[in-house]
């Protein structure tokens, strides 16, 4: 048998947990980025079967869709799924559907710092609602996220009772008295939530003194939030819900803030429809009978109804009836429950073996009982821990949840179970003079021994370690008996399971003269986390070797690059043209990306100009790019057309060693006799003409990305220069940054383009200087053609 050695063992030590700290900080941390991005994939998913529902298309067009509408609209993809969800309403296919028209774009002013602010903030907002489950997170959340923005206090989610009032569903930022007394509101006149809900426009509310004179303000004293927002959410067909933003600041809502309250409220849309309002408490039959029995009964428990999703899953429980005793986690109880849904009086059973429980009795009708938990409970106003078992039967459609607590005898044995259990130990017991000893339940676990077999004697526990770690484990022991040494050895046994990391911790009581008469300690399970220090050294080594391996993949990428790609020192001269070419790599990470560029005399005396850039970075990227550079160059030298080249790259592209791969490309012909441009591109930006002081883009004749389809279609332009002009060929990367529309890049580029009155074109390093961020940039290919004023 081979093992790991045993730790050597020093007075005084005490577990290292550092290494264990650690792991657990970056599993937890890898664990929250996994469940968000499922998250994000989940709302995605269920935007994509909206629409395919409603416009019969397939998945990828229903993406290519969704798509669409978030670059029409200025928005990111998630944000244009939240309102593809909350648009959602309930009618046949080929009726009139509000979530197949666009909505409306982002409203901005272009240039102007708003812009920028609302669409990151809305962007973070957008993530974060993949987390909201309730009213309540809703309210958090967007008073965690506005408080800095706009000044919010306080945020209010009231929505439309049956009978025609309001109901506060959630709320962030106010007192409990304030939302009890707030909670019901009739529906009567003097009240802005309810007017906005009913006009469906939204009410600002930005002078207390007038604002009182029609509207009862919430607040003791109302002054506590001088402006409000009160703002209708419209999910499926009609508005049912409505927010309130009650800001801590005076004045008026500035424009740019009204304008992004209403986007926040178009967003919230999308989780309002999928987690729904509260919905009314079932009357009749069996919960009018089982409420009448549940008032008499001196016990917490109540009547659930499973509430299922279309596809006839649970997703949660209504309650229809519940004890006077009964209460949940904020402090309803009794009727006050009858309505809500379960995971909204107690969230904490969504993790817990309970929710199971209720899952196993409802599918096979066996009544289910749970293990002691704790739970915090409201008690006389203030929160106690209590110790409870739950019982869960089957009642019609629907099932009875009783609650029994313990007593604090029974919760104080509870709670020692817990902390050996939790804590993976157990505590042992050896009388010296009898030779009888003692073992907690947790210890018979550790070993793997059956109870029946009784606890092995104090002089017998060396022999149950491995052979290697016997002569630690007895010398420690006769320590322990003879002298009253106190031991704390770590050592290794052979289980059914495989090997296990244990640890002892004894001390020894004494008789008048000093004689060990007894032994008392714990025995604990160490082995996940020794097997945990052996992943993370393991981890550690594999990150090594593949920083090695990537290190060593960019050094040859950028030396096969350097070669492929050979810049010119100095600015060239094709067909009387001047030709300046800027090549500039990301600056972060060790990829190496696929952007390039070819500018070549052409048999005829023509010049060919070719910049493209192909998706991703590293090896794959550059031998892409050398495929398509060479293989560009050489159609059109063997008299290719542009658009006939970029067809032909288009099916070499899509039968490559990479099927997934995809390149943008454009391609220009300058005849110096005619002095004509013909150019045609792939899914390119297109060029940039400068002339006369004035910068514009040449429009786009149709293109498609090469490698999207085997269907491509490609068209070609053309323009005549004029001696003075400049045509600017570019990559993306000059013009793109995140969170940012590249239509204000473009405009960018154009003003640092454009020549100041009375000066010609300036340099392209001074271009270069005057668009590119610092930092975070991706790469970066430029040619800087230019038509010299001799040619007058």
């Amino acid at each position: 048998m081979t093992s790991d050695p045993a730790l050597p063992f020093r007075p005084g030590d005490v577990p290292d947990l550092a290494a264990l700290t650690r792991v657990v900080a970056r599993q937890r941390a890898e664990m929250d980025r996994l469940q968000e991005r499922a998250a994000t994939v989940a709302v995605q998913e269920r935007a994509k079967g909206v629409l395919m529902a409603q416009l019969g298309c397939s998945p990828d067009a229903a993406q290519e869709e969704l798509q669409q509408r978030a670059k029409a609209g200025r928005r990111t993809l998630l944000e244009e799924c939240w309102i593809t969800l909350g648009a959602l309403s309930a009618q046949p296919r080929g009726a009139a559907d509000p979530a197949s028209a666009e909505a409306p774009a982002r409203p901005t002013t272009p240039g102007s710092a708003h812009e920028e602010i609302d669409a990151a903030a809305l962007g973070r907002l957008s993530r974060a609602l993949v987390r909201v489950g309730t009213p309540h997170d809703l309210a958090r959340c967007l008073l965690d996220r506005l408080a800095q923005d706009v000044g919010a206090g306080a945020v209010m989610v009231f929505a439309r009772r049956p009978g025609g009032g309001l109901e506060l569903t959630g709320h962030a930022g106010i007192e409990g008295t304030l939302a009890e007394q707030w909670g019901r509101v009739p529906p009567v006149s003097g009240i802005a939530a309810l007017d906005a809900l009913d006009s469906g426009e939204p009410r600002w509310l930005e002078d207390p003194d007038e604002d009182g004179k029609r509207y009862q303000l919430i607040g003791d004293p109302p002054e506590r939030w001088p402006s409000r927002a009160w703002l209708p959410v419209v999910t499926g067909e009609s508005a049912e819900v409505v927010l309130g933003i009650l800001r801590r600041r005076k004045g008026a809502f500035p424009p740019p803030v009204r304008e992004h309250l209403m986007a926040v409220a178009q967003l919230c849309a999308g989780p309002l429809r999928s987690f729904g309002t509260r919905p009314g408490p079932a009357v009749g039959g069996a919960a009018d009978a089982v409420q009448t029995v549940l008032d008499r009964l001196p016990v917490a428990a109540v009547l659930l109804t499973p509430l299922r999703s279309p596809t006839g899953d649970v997703e949660d429980f209504r309650v229809d009836a519940a004890t006077s005793v009964t209460s949940d986690a904020v402090g309803r109880s009794g009727r006050e429950l009858v309505g809500l849904r379960f995971l909204e009086c107690w969230p904490e059973v969504a993790q817990d073996p309970l929710w199971e429980g209720c899952l196993e009795v409802l599918a096979c009708d066996r009544p289910y009982e749970s293990e002691p938990f704790a739970r915090q409970q409201m008690v006389s106003g203030v929160s106690e821990l209590a110790t409870y078992s739950a019982r869960v039967v089957r009642l019609g459609d629907g099932l009875v949840l009783s609650w029994v607590r313990h007593d604090p005898s029974d919760r104080q044995e509870q709670r020692l179970a817990d902390v050996q259990r939790l804590g993976n130990l157990g505590w042992v017991t050896w009388n010296l003079e009898t030779g009888e000893g003692t073992w907690s339940a947790q210890v018979f676990s550790i070993f793997e021994r059956d109870a029946e077999q009784g606890v092995v004697p104090l002089h017998g526990l060396p022999r149950m370690a491995s052979p290697e770690d016997v002569p630690t484990l007895a010398r420690a022991v006769g320590e322990l008996v003879r002298h009253g040494r106190p031991c704390d050895v770590p050592f290794r046994v052979l289980t059914r399971t495989g090997i296990r990391h244990l640890r002892v911790v004894a001390e020894a009581v004494a008789d008048g003269q000093g004689t060990p008469i007894e032994v008392h300690g714990f025995v604990q399970d160490l082995t996940p986390q020794r097997s945990a220090e052996l992943a993370l050294l393991a981890s550690e080594r594999a990150m090594l070797t593949q920083h090695g391996a990537l290190e060593a993949e960019r050094m040859v990428a950028a030396r096969l690059q350097d070669a492929l790609l050979p810049l010119p020192k100095q600015a060239v001269r094709l067909a009387g043209l001047r030709v300046d070419v800027a090549y500039l790599p990301a600056q972060s990470g060790l990829s190496v990306g696929g952007d390039w560029f070819s500018a070549i005399e052409l048999p005829d005396g023509d010049a060919l100009f070719v910049v493209g850039d192909v998706a991703g970075h590293g090896m794959g990227a550059v031998a892409s790019m050398a495929l398509l550079r060479f293989t560009a160059k050489g159609m059109v030298i063997t008299g290719s057309s542009l658009t006939g080249a970029l067809s032909r790259l288009n099916a070499l592209l899509l039968h490559s060693r990479d099927p997934h791969g995809s390149a943008t490309m454009v391609l220009a012909r300058y005849n110096p006799r005619e002095r004509r441009l013909e150019w045609a591109q792939a899914g390119h930006p297109p060029p940039l003409l400068v002339r006369g002081g004035e910068a514009h883009y040449l429009e786009r004749p149709f293109g498609m990305l090469l490698g999207a389809t085997d269907t491509a279609r490609y068209e070609a332009a053309e323009v005549r220069l004029e001696p003075g002009d400049q045509v600017l060929l570019y990559t993306d990367g000059l013009v793109e940054r995140p969170l940012e529309s590249i239509d204000r890049g473009l405009e960018r580029l154009a003003r640092a383009a454009a020549p100041r009155p009375g000066a010609g074109p300036g340099p392209l390093d001074q271009l270069l200087g005057a668009t590119l961020e610092p930092e975070g940039r991706d790469d970066v290919c430029v040619l800087d053609i230019r038509v010299p004023d001799a040619e007058r």
